[in-house]
C-alpha cells in the first residue's frame, strides 16, 4: 500500500467529514468523533498523540533533536523537490548565502517564503554549458510535489538561554509550522508566552532556521489557535520600550490569535480535530502558498478560515459561471456577507489577486462608493501588494487603465465608472471578461447605478461584499421593485425553497463576536425626555416632538453629561498605551497625488480612546457644536478637541429607512448660506486647533474630509459631531465610543454601533454606545436580522446588576459577581498582609485577574461609581502584592517551567489604572512642602510605586532623591538634575561592565531617546560593541550582542518615561 493511498484511507476512516469539497481548503461541514477519555493526559502524551494524527496523514515523523540534522535534512528534501544533488559546495555556498545568511532577520525569511522562494544556485563546475539554475524552496504551482515532515523535542543551547520545543512542521525540510502545547487545564496563554519567549531566546540561534516559521499553532488540547509571525504593526503590544529584534516579530497581542473552522462558522478547537483538518496536507499547504500575504509593511498576514471560503467561493463561481457562459447576468455573480471589522478588504484583495490571474479573466475592477473609501482602499491594497491597485482622480484616467492591458487591477469609485460609460457609449473594454467586485454593496447608489453598469458590460461576473446586507425586512422604499435587494443585484445563492437570494458565504456579527474578531457593545439608554421618544410610525414628522428634542435645556444637559462622563466613557486615564501615528498627516490631507507623499509615523503613548457623536440634522450639528464651545469656555478643565462635519444631506433622519443618508463629501455647494457659514467657522476653529488651512470649497474641503479621517484614526480628534458621515466605511482602532441623538435603524443602527468595535488591546474591552434617545426596540430588530433572534446575547454585554451581583450563564452555570469577588479577595487576602505559599500565590493571582477583567468592564457604568469597594489604598496594596508574585514567577533571566503554567497575568489591565511620575512628583512636592514631616505621605508614595509596573524598576530612584531633599530644594528642577546625573553614572557603568566604545554607545542611546525604542538590528549596535574575533565558533560575539543589548533595553525603559535629555547635552 502506498503511502498515498494509506493517506487516504486514514483521513476519510478518522475524520467525520459530513461534506467536503476536494478543492476546498476550509472543509464544508465538520463533527469531531467523540470518544470518552477518562484517564490523565499529560503535555507528553498529548504531544504523542498529536504525532501520531499528523503520521496518520502521512507526514513524516523523523527523530531530529540537533541543528546538524535539522540542515542536513533540509539539504536531502531540497535535492528531492529540484530534483538535483548539490556538490558540499555547491550546498555550503547555497545554504551560507540564500537561507542562514547572517543578515536575514524573520522579516526577510519571510519575504523569501512568500515572495523570493525561486533561488539561484551557481553549479561549482558549469554543467551542459549552463553556469547556474534555479532551486525552489516551496513548490507554489504544484503543491503536492512539497515534502511534509514533523520532528518534535528540537533543542538548541545557542541561544540566550537552552530550549527544546515542542513540535515543528517541516515543508521541504524548512520549519514553516511551530506548534506550541501545554497540558489540558492550563491556559491556553500560556503556550503563547512561551513562543514569545522562544522568539527572545533562541528562534535566531545558531543558522536561524526557526526564523522561517511562518504560522505558529497554540493548543492546550482542549483549545486550538493559530496566528503568523509578524507582529500586527497597528496593534503594537504595551511593551513599547523596544524595537522587535531579529527573532522577535511574533504577534504579540494574544488578541490576534484566530481559530479554525468548518464553511458553517463552527470552530475546531481540539488539538486532535484541528490536525485532522488545518493539518490536512491540501489546508496546510494551501494556507502557506495562497492563502498568506506579506505586505508592503512586511507584515505576514494569514487569512481566516471564513475569509478563505469567500475567496474561493467567488473563484469557483467564475470558474463554473463562464463554463455555463453565465456572465454578464446575475448568475455569474454573488455576495458575501461579512460583518463589518471582519476583514473583508483582506477577503477582496485575495479575491481580485487570484482572479487576475486566472486564464479566463482579462480585467478586475474593484469599486467604491465615496472618496474616503477609495483613499482608504487604494491605502490597505497597496499595504498588501505596492502598485497592485491603482487609484484615479478622473474618468481620463479611468479610460487610460481600462485600455492598458498590464493594468489588470483597479480601483475606482462608482460614480466615475458610471461617469465613463456615459460619455463613452461603446469601448472594446464592454466586450472583456471582466470581474466587477463592489465594497460596501449595500448602499443605495449600487441599486441607482446598477443598471448604468451592467447595461455597458456584457461578459462580466458581478460580486459584492457588505456587512449589512438588503433584504425585503430592510430595503430601501424608493428603489425600483426588481433592484432592492442584494440578491437581487448580485445574484443569491439558492435558499432551501429554491429562491435565489442566499449569499455565497455568510459570517455575522454572532460569528464575529464568539470568534473574538470584533468586540462586543454596551449599551447606555439615557432618558432626555419623559415622554416616550420612539415613534410608532417612522414616517410621522412630529413638529412638537422634534422642538422638544432641540430644546435648549435638552441639548445643555446632553453636552454636559457628554462632557462629564467623557473620560470615564473613552477610558482617558493616567495610564498610556504605545500607537503608531502620523506626523504628517496635513501634507498627506493636501497632496494632488497620493503616491508623491511618503507616510512618516511615530510611536507615541496615548492615553484612552476617542469618540463619535452622531446627531439626526445639519440644525442639530449645530446646536451641539455651539454649546461644546460654550460649556468648554465655562468648565475648561473639561475641554475636549471638538470637530464636525457634514454636506449636503436632507435634513432630519426620519427621511431615510436606516437612519443615515450617503453624504458627498466633495461637495458642499448645495448647503445654504447659513449651514455653509456655519461650517466654515466649524473649519477656522479646526484650523486654528491643528494649524491646517482648509475651507468649504470643492478641492479644500475633500482635503479636510480626509484630514479629520486621519487624525480621527491618531486619536488626535476627542469627539467628532456627524450627521452621517463616518457612520460607515471608517475604521478606527482608537474609537470606542458612539454618542448618539439620532434614529437608526436596521442596517444604518449596526454600521454605526460598529465603529467603536475594532479591536486594540486588552484595555479596550467593547464598544460603547451611548444613545440619547430610545434605540433599545431598534436594536433588537437590526441585531435579530444581521444576527439572529437571539444575538442579543452575545453582542451586548450584559447589564451592571448582572456583572456587579452575578449572574447564570446561558449553559447554567452561576458566574460570580464583582461584588462576591472582592468579598473572596478581602476575606481570603486581607490588603497589604503577605502572601506566603505557592498554591495561595497561585489562587491570588487568579481571583485577581478575574476582579482585574471585571473592574475594567464595569468602569465604563455610570452605576460603578462609589460602588468599587476597595479604597484607593487597598488597591495599591493589592497591585503590589500581584506585581510582586508576577516578579517571582516570571523572573529575568530564567525559566521557571510549570511553576506558572496556568498563570496568565492580566499585566495590561493593571497598566491601564496605573499612576504616573507626574502624580509622584506632585506627592513630592507636597512632601517637600510639609517640611519633610508628614511620613505618610511618603508611605503613600512609596505604596504609589510598589503598584505601578512602570515605576518598580524607578523605585531606588525615587527613594533616594527624596531623601536627599533639603529644605531649599527646587523639586523639579533637582530632580531633573538628579535623574540625568544618575542616567549618565548608570550608562558609564554598563559600558565599563562590557568593555563598549563609548562614544558609539552615547550616539546609540541618544537614538533611542529621539526613536522612542531601541534599535537592535543594523550596524550601529555593531559600532557599540569591544572588537572580537571574526572566527567564533563559540559565538562569543552574539552571546555578547544579546548582553550589551538587554542591559540597553533595561537601562532605557528604567528611564525613558522620566528623562528626555539626551547623553552629553
Amino acid at each position: 500500500m502506498t503511502r498515498q493511498h494509506k493517506y487516504g484511507v486514514d483521513l476519510m476512516n478518522k475524520i467525520s467529514v459530513v461534506a467536503e469539497n476536494p478543492e476546498s481548503t476550509v472543509v464544508a461541514e465538520y463533527q469531531a468523533v467523540k470518544t470518552k477519555q477518562t484517564e490523565y493526559q499529560s503535555e507528553a502524551d498529548l504531544e504523542k498523540a498529536f504525532i501520531k494524527q499528523l503520521q496518520n496523514q502521512a507526514y513524516d515523523y523523523l527523530p531530529i533533536h540537533s541543528e546538524k540534522d535539522l540542515i542536513d535534512n533540509l539539504r536531502c528534501q531540497l535535492e528531492k523537490l529540484n530534483d538535483y544533488h548539490f556538490t558540499d559546495k555547491e550546498w555550503d555556498t547555497f545554504f551560507k548565502q540564500e537561507i542562514a545568511n547572517p543578515n536575514f532577520g524573520i522579516k526577510e525569511k519571510t519575504k523569501i517564503i512568500q515572495e523570493d522562494y525561486k533561488k539561484v544556485l551557481y553549479y561549482e563546475k558549469p554543467i551542459d554549458n549552463y553556469l547556474f539554475r534555479n532551486i525552489l524552496l516551496i513548490d507554489k504551482d504544484n503543491i503536492h510535489n512539497n515534502t511534509l515532515q514533523v520532528i518534535n523535542q528540537y533543542e538548541t543551547d545557542d541561544g540566550a538561554r537552552a530550549n527544546r520545543y515542542d513540535a515543528t512542521v517541516l515543508v521541504n525540510g524548512l520549519p514553516l509550522v511551530h506548534i506550541e502545547l501545554k497540558r489540558r487545564g492550563v491556559d491556553i496563554k500560556d503556550a503563547f508566552n512561551q513562543i514569545n519567549r522562544y522568539q527572545n531566546d533562541s528562534f535566531w540561534a545558531g543558522s536561524g532556521l526557526y526564523e522561517f516559521v511562518q504560522i505558529f499553532v497554540i493548543s492546550n488540547g482542549t483549545y486550538t489557535k493559530y496566528y503568523s509571525n509578524t507582529t500586527r504593526q497597528s496593534h503594537i503590544s504595551e511593551n513599547a520600550g523596544t524595537s522587535s529584534k531579529k527573532g522577535k516579530k511574533t504577534s504579540n497581542s494574544f488578541e490576534f490569535t484566530s481559530w479554525w473552522a468548518d464553511r458553517k462558522n463552527k470552530p475546531i478547537i481540539d488539538l486532535i480535530d484541528f490536525a485532522k483538518t488545518f493539518f490536512a496536507k491540501h489546508t496546510i499547504l494551501s494556507i502557506l502558498t495562497r492563502y498568506c500575504i506579506f505586505t508592503s509593511d512586511e507584515m505576514l498576514m494569514v487569512m481566516r478560515p471564513y475569509q478563505i471560503v469567500a475567496t474561493e467561493s467567488i473563484t469557483n463561481k467564475i470558474n463554473i459561471a463562464s463554463n455555463y457562459k453565465q456572465y454578464g447576468t446575475v448568475d455569474g455573480g454573488g455576495y458575501i456577507w461579512h460583518t463589518t471589522g471582519s476583514g473583508k478588504t483582506l477577503s477582496s484583495f485575495k479575491t481580485a489577486q487570484l482572479a487576475q490571474n486566472m486564464a479566463i479573466i482579462d480585467k478586475v475592477l474593484f469599486v467604491v462608493d465615496r472618496k474616503d473609501l477609495d483613499y482608504q482602499t487604494m491605502k490597505e491594497y497597496d499595504k498588501f501588494q505596492k502598485g497592485a491597485a491603482n487609484s484615479n482622480t478622473s474618468t481620463a484616467v479611468l479610460k487610460k487603465q481600462l485600455e492598458n492591458p498590464n493594468a489588470r487591477i483597479i480601483i475606482t469609485t462608482i460614480q466615475k465608472l458610471t461617469c465613463f460609460i456615459k460619455q463613452n457609449k461603446e469601448h472594446p473594454v464592454y466586450n472583456q471578461h471582466l470581474v466587477i467586485i463592489f465594497d460596501e454593496c449595500h448602499r443605495s447608489q449600487f441599486g441607482e447605478m446598477h443598471q448604468t453598469i451592467t447595461k455597458a458590460f456584457k461578459k462580466y461576473h458581478l460580486f459584492g461584499f457588505t456587512g449589512t446586507p438588503i433584504f425585503a425586512e430592510n430595503a430601501h422604499t424608493g428603489c425600483k421593485s426588481d433592484l432592492k435587494t442584494t440578491a437581487q443585484l448580485f445574484g443569491g445563492e439558492p435558499d432551501e425553497n429554491g429562491n435565489k437570494v442566499k449569499p455565497l458565504h455568510t459570517y455575522t456579527i454572532v460569528d464575529a463576536i464568539a470568534d473574538k474578531n470584533v468586540l462586543p457593545f454596551r449599551i447606555d439608554y439615557i432618558s432626555t425626555m419623559k415622554e416616550q421618544e420612539n415613534i410608532k410610525d417612522s414616517k410621522v414628522w412630529d413638529i412638537n416632538r422634534e422642538k422638544a428634542l432641540a430644546a435648549p435645556e435638552r441639548i445643555s444637559r446632553i453636552v454636559s453629561y457628554i462632557l462629564e462622563h467623557f473620560n470615564q466613557k473613552t477610558m482617558r486615564n493616567d495610564r498610556s498605551y504605545s500607537y503608531n501615528i502620523l506626523t504628517n498627516i496635513a501634507d498627506i490631507a493636501q497632496a494632488k497625488n497620493r503616491k508623491d507623499i511618503d507616510e512618516i509615523k511615530q510611536k507615541v503613548r496615548l492615553t484612552g480612546f476617542n469618540s463619535i457623536f452622531a446627531v439626526s440634522s445639519i440644525p442639530f450639528a449645530k446646536l451641539y457644536y455651539e454649546e461644546f464651545r460654550k460649556q468648554m469656555a465655562e468648565k475648561p478643565l473639561q475641554k475636549l478637541k471638538v470637530a464636525t462635519i457634514f454636506s449636503f444631506g436632507m435634513n432630519g433622519d426620519d427621511n431615510s429607512d436606516d437612519g443615515v443618508f450617503d453624504e458627498n463629501p466633495e461637495d458642499t455647494s448645495r448647503l445654504d448660506k447659513s449651514d455653509r457659514d456655519f461650517l466654515e467657522s466649524a473649519i477656522d476653529d479646526y484650523n486654528k486647533m491643528f494649524g491646517t488651512s482648509y475651507d468649504t470649497s470643492s478641492d479644500k474641503f475633500q482635503n479636510y474630509y480626509k484630514d479629520v479621517s486621519m487624525r480621527m484614526k491618531n486619536r488626535e480628534i476627542d469627539l467628532l459631531i456627524v450627521v452621517n458621515m463616518f457612520l460607515t466605511g471608517f475604521d478606527a482602532t482608537t474609537l470606542n465610543t458612539l454618542w448618539v441623538d439620532k434614529n437608526l435603524r436596521m442596517q444604518g443602527l449596526l454600521q454605526a454601533f460598529s465603529r467603536t468595535n475594532r479591536i486594540l488591546n486588552a484595555v479596550k474591552a467593547f464598544g460603547n454606545i451611548v444613545c440619547f434617545r430610545n434605540l433599545e426596540e431598534a436594536t433588537n430588530k437590526s441585531l435579530a436580522l444581521f444576527g439572529d433572534k437571539e444575538a442579543g446575547g452575545i453582542v451586548l454585554l450584559k447589564t451592571f446588576a448582572e456583572y456587579y451581583n452575578g449572574y447564570t450563564d446561558d449553559k447554567g452555570k452561576s458566574v460570580k459577581g464583582y461584588k462576591e469577588l472582592i468579598k473572596e479577595l478581602v476575606e481570603t487576602y486581607p490588603a497589604g498582609e503577605l502572601i506566603v505559599s505557592e498554591k495561595e500565590k497561585r489562587a491570588f493571582v487568579k481571583l485577581y485577574g478575574a476582579i482585574l477583567r471585571l473592574k475594567n468592564i464595569l468602569s465604563s457604568f455610570d452605576e460603578f461609581v462609589g460602588k468599587e469597594i476597595l479604597t484607593e489604598r487597598d488597591v495599591q496594596d493589592y497591585h503590589s502584592q500581584y506585581l510582586r508574585i508576577y516578579d517571582e514567577l516570571r523572573p529575568q533571566g530564567k525559566e521557571k517551567d510549570n511553576v506558572n503554567d496556568d498563570l496568565v497575568f492580566e499585566i495590561e489591565l493593571i497598566k491601564q489604572v496605573e499612576i504616573n511620575i507626574d502624580y509622584i512628583l506632585m506627592l513630592i512636592k507636597k512632601y517637600h512642602a510639609g517640611h519633610m514631616e508628614d511620613k505618610e505621605i511618603k508611605v503613600s508614595i512609596l505604596k504609589s510605586v510598589d503598584a505601578s509596573i512602570e515605576l518598580r524598576s524607578k523605585k531606588d530612584l525615587i527613594e533616594n532623591f527624596i531623601d536627599s531633599l533639603t529644605p531649599t530644594s527646587n523639586v523639579d528642577e533637582d530632580w531633573k538634575k538628579y535623574v540625568n546625573e544618575q542616567k549618565i553614572t548608570e550608562l558609564n557603568k554598563i559600558i565599563e561592565e562590557e568593555n563598549l566604545n563609548k562614544e558609539e554607545t552615547y550616539k546609540y542611546v541618544n537614538n533611542a531617546f529621539k526613536n522612542g525604542y531601541v534599535q537592535e538590528n543594523g550596524i550601529q549596535i555593531n559600532k557599540v560593541l569591544p572588537p572580537l574575533p571574526i572566527i567564533d565558533p563559540q559565538k562569543r560575539r552574539q552571546k555578547k550582542r544579546e548582553t550589551v543589548i538587554q542591559k540597553i533595553i533595561t537601562f532605557f525603559n528604567r528611564f525613558r518615561d522620566i528623562s528626555q535629555q539626551l547623553i552629553g547635552e
